[in-house]
C-alpha cells in the first residue's frame, strides 16, 4: 500500500507518519534564530577584550604574585573593587565612542577645547610609555622561563613581532583575533594554576572584605593602577569606533563584550593572588616573590607541566598587553596632535613603533636592575594621569546633547565618585611612599 493510500484511508490523518513533519520544521525554525543570535553575540566580542588585555599585563601578574606571597588573600578585595570601577568607566568610554561623531579626543576638543584634547591624548601616550616598560620586560621574562636564554633578546624579538602584527593588512581585525586567542589561553593557564595549587577558598572569600595590611605601600598603588586602568578604559571608545559599533548594538555589546572582557582579567588576577598565597604565602618578605620563584614552586606540585602552564599564561599576558598598549599609545598620540586616529594611518603606526622602541630601549638599558621592581614602579606611576582621564570621561558621559538617552544615570555617577576617591587615595599613597 502506498503512503498516499494510507493517508486517504486513515480515519485520523493526524495519526499518520506525516504529522511530525510540521513540528520538525518548527523546531528547525526556532533553532535558527538562536544560532544566529549566538553567532551575532560572538561577532561583537573584541573591543573590551583588547582593553582587558591591556589592563592584564605582566605588571598586573607581578603585583598579584607579590600580593599573594606577602599578604596572602587579604588584597583580593582590591581586585574586586577595581574590576567594578573599571567596568563602569570602560562602559562610559564605549557609550561616548558610540554616540560621538568623531573620536573621544576629537569630542573632548569640541566640547572642552583643543588644549584639553591635546593634553588628554599626550597623557594617555605617557601612560602607555610606562606600561611599555613592564610589557617589554615581561615578554622577555616569560619566554625565557619557557625556552631559556636571555630575557633581553626575547624582549627584542617580541617587540619586532608586535610591530609586524600592527603593520599587517586590516591590522585591527588581526589584533582582535590574536588577543581573543591569547586571552582564552591565559584563562586556561590560570584556572589550571589555581587548581594545581589548591588555595583555601574560604580565606580567599574572606579577602573580599576590605583591609589594608601594614607595609603594603607601593604594591597597593600598583594593584589599583593595573586593575583600575583609566587609560585602558579611555581607549575603549576608540576600540568600539575602530570596530564600527552602532548605537543599536550597544546593549548586546555590553553583554557579549564589555562585561566578559573586563571581568575576565579581574577573575584571573584574583586566581593568581590565591595561587601565590597558597604556594608562597609568608615567604615573600619585603620585596615579595618573583615570577620565576612562583613558576619554580609549581614544578614540584605538577612537574614540568606546572611551570610551563604558568609561564605560558605570563607570556600571553605580556604579548597581548604589548599589542594593545602600543596600539592605544600610537592612536592617542596621533589623535591628540590632530594627525588622525585610524590604525591604518601612517602617523598612528609611527606612534606604535615609538611605544615599542621605548619599552625595548629601557629594558636593554636597565639590565642588572630587578625586573620585578622595574615593572612595579612603572605600573605605579601610571596613576598620576588617571584622575584627569576619569574626569573627562564623566563630563562627556553626562553631556545631555552628546549622549541623549545613553548619558550617565545617578548611580553611575555615584560609582564614578568612588573611583575618583580610589585613584586620589592611590596617588597620595604613591607620593607618601616615594618621598
Amino acid at each position: 500500500m502506498s503512503e498516499s493510500s494510507a493517508v486517504s484511508h486513515s480515519p485520523n490523518p493526524r495519526s499518520t507518519r506525516r504529522s511530525p513533519a510540521p513540528q520538525a520544521e518548527e523546531t528547525s525554525t526556532a533553532t535558527g534564530p538562536r544560532r544566529n543570535k549566538f553567532l551575532r553575540m560572538v561577532g561583537l566580542m573584541g573591543p573590551a577584550f583588547i582593553v582587558g588585555a591591556w589592563q592584564f599585563g605582566p605588571g598586573n601578574l607581578v603585583s598579584a604574585v607579590q600580593a599573594g606571597s606577602r599578604f596572602y588573600y587579604s588584597l583580593i578585595w582590591v581586585i574586586a573593587l577595581s574590576t567594578v570601577l573599571m567596568l563602569m568607566f570602560a562602559d562610559m568610554s564605549i557609550r561616548v565612542g558610540v554616540m560621538s561623531r568623531g573620536s573621544v579626543v576629537e569630542t573632548i576638543k569640541e566640547t572642552l577645547g583643543r588644549v584639553t584634547g591635546v593634553v588628554a591624548g599626550l597623557g594617555v601616550f605617557t601612560i602607555t610609555l610606562m606600561f611599555s616598560v613592564g610589557n617589554a620586560v615581561g615578554s622577555g621574562l616569560g619566554l625565557s622561563l619557557v625556552l631559556g636564554g636571555s630575557p633581553v633578546w626575547w624582549t627584542l624579538g617580541c617587540s619586532a613581532l608586535v610591530a609586524v602584527i600592527v603593520f599587517a593588512r586590516q591590522a585591527y581585525k588581526v589584533i582582535e583575533k590574536i588577543v581573543l586567542a591569547i586571552v582564552a589561553t591565559m584563562a586556561v593557564s590560570f584556572i589550571a594554576t589555581a587548581i594545581i595549587t589548591r588555595p583555601d577558598w574560604g580565606d580567599a572569600a574572606a579577602g573580599l572584605l576590605p583591609t589594608v595590611p601594614s607595609g603594603v605601600g607601593l604594591l597597593l598603588v600598583a594593584l589599583v593602577g593595573t586593575n583600575f586602568s583609566l587609560n585602558a578604559a579611555f581607549y575603549a571608545g576608540y576600540a568600539s569606533r575602530e570596530r564600527g559599533l552602532r548605537r543599536e548594538q550597544y546593549r548586546e555589546t555590553t553583554i557579549a563584550d564589555t562585561i566578559p572582557g573586563i571581568v575576565a582579567p579581574g577573575i584571573m588576577t584574583a586566581l593568581v593572588i590565591a595561587a601565590a598565597a597558597a604556594v608562597l604565602g609568608g615567604t615573600g618578605g619585603e620585596e615579595g616573590a618573583t615570577i620565576a620563584q612562583f613558576s619554580g614552586v609549581l614544578e614540584p606540585l605538577a612537574g614540568e607541566v606546572g611551570r610551563v602552564i604558568f609561564a605560558l599564561g605570563f607570556t600571553g599576558a605580556a604579548l597581548s598587553a604589548m599589542i594593545a598598549n602600543a596600539t592605544a599609545g600610537g592612536t592617542l598620540l596621533s589623535d591628540g596632535l590632530g594627525w588622525g586616529n585610524r590604525l591604518s594611518s601612517r602617523s598612528v603606526k609611527l606612534g606604535v613603533l615609538g611605544v615599542l622602541a621605548f619599552g625595548a630601549t629601557v629594558t636593554v638599558l636597565a639590565q642588572g636592575t630587578s625586573p620585578v621592581q622595574l615593572i612595579i614602579i612603572a605600573q605605579a606611576l601610571t596613576v598620576i594621569v588617571a584622575p584627569m582621564l576619569g574626569v573627562l570621561l564623566v563630563i562627556l558621559a553626562n553631556n545631555r546633547r552628546l549622549m541623549g538617552d545613553l548619558r550617565n544615570r545617578w548611580w553611575q555617577n555615584a560609582v564614578a565618585g568612588v573611583g575618583f576617591v580610589a585613584i586620589l587615595a592611590t596617588c597620595y599613597q604613591l607620593v607618601v611612599t616615594t618621598f
